[in-house]
């Protein structure tokens, strides 16, 4: 049982253990798609998006073995600042005093990821004990995600 008296590290404070950027404009998970026989399969923009993806992790990682610990993550999509805004609005969006409430959903931005990192960056994503997703504006559109493996009584 764990005791809120025993020290456990946070991942929060320190350096994450891995960190991947894609550049480029963040995508969502993609839904699966039916032929008329009812077979399902993943668009192609999905699986373009997810082999970048992973390509990235794969760089990123180094040669490292897939993490197979609890881990915690950080996903931050970077979005563009709609090129029809006023300068006022953009400084504001590029401040974090607005925020992106567009497409893709948060849950479709955090399902790329998960998927594409399977046997790259972890062994199975049900590693995964704690993460946060974040949408922000940037002048640099990109979807990074940070790992951290968890460390304590995990």
């Amino acid at each position: 049982m764990l005791s809120l008296a025993e020290p456990v590290t946070t991942p929060s404070s320190r350096l994450p253990d891995v960190v991947i950027e894609l550049p480029g404009e963040p995508k969502g998970k993609g839904r699966p798609r039916f032929t008329k026989k009812g077979f399902a399969y993943t668009p192609e923009e999905t699986r373009s998006y997810e082999g970048a993806l992973r390509w990235t992790a794969a760089q990123a990682m180094g040669g490292r073995a897939p993490f197979h610990h609890a881990l915690k993550i950080r996903v931050i999509a970077i979005m563009s600042v709609p090129s029809s805004w006023s300068n006022k609005r953009r400084a504001a969006a590029l401040t974090g005093l607005i925020r992106p409430v567009v497409r893709p959903d948060l849950d479709n931005i955090l399902k790329a990821p998960l998927d594409a990192f399977n046997r790259v960056v972890w062994q199975d994503d049900n590693l995964i004990v704690e993460c946060s997703v974040e949408k922000h504006y940037g002048d640099r559109p990109s979807l990074r995600v940070e790992v951290w493996q968890h460390v304590g009584l995990l």
